[in-house]
């Protein structure tokens, strides 16, 4: 509950639904898709920098355009909004070795 009024945080949004319902060329390039695998594996934007060789800032730059084009207002949703547009697993979506890699804590 946020000032007085019922949260509508993990309700789908009226884009996610759209997508969901409907099948259209994806528009996501393949960097974004590795963002998104690396997203949906639980990386921070630090981890997926350096997964990919960018800074943090680009994959900031990477999640708000995904977040645009998937009609999601928060990082975490990007994965299953990306799940309903293309109807592939997100953790397929990069290439594999990216997601398998353990990065040292």
């Amino acid at each position: 509950m946020r000032n007085g009024s019922p949260s509508n945080e993990g309700v789908a949004s009226r884009a996610m639904i759209d997508l969901a319902t409907e099948r259209k060329p994806t528009l996501i390039t393949p960097r974004q898709r590795e963002v998104v695998a690396l997203i949906a594996a639980g990386c921070s934007n630090d981890e997926v920098g350096m997964r990919l060789g960018i800074s943090p800032r680009t994959v900031k730059a990477h999640c708000d355009v995904l977040r645009q084009k998937l009609g999601v207002r928060r990082r975490r949703q990007i994965p299953m909004a990306f799940r309903l547009l293309t109807g592939e697993d997100p953790l397929s979506a990069g290439r594999g070795w990216l997601v398998a890699a353990r990065l040292p804590r």
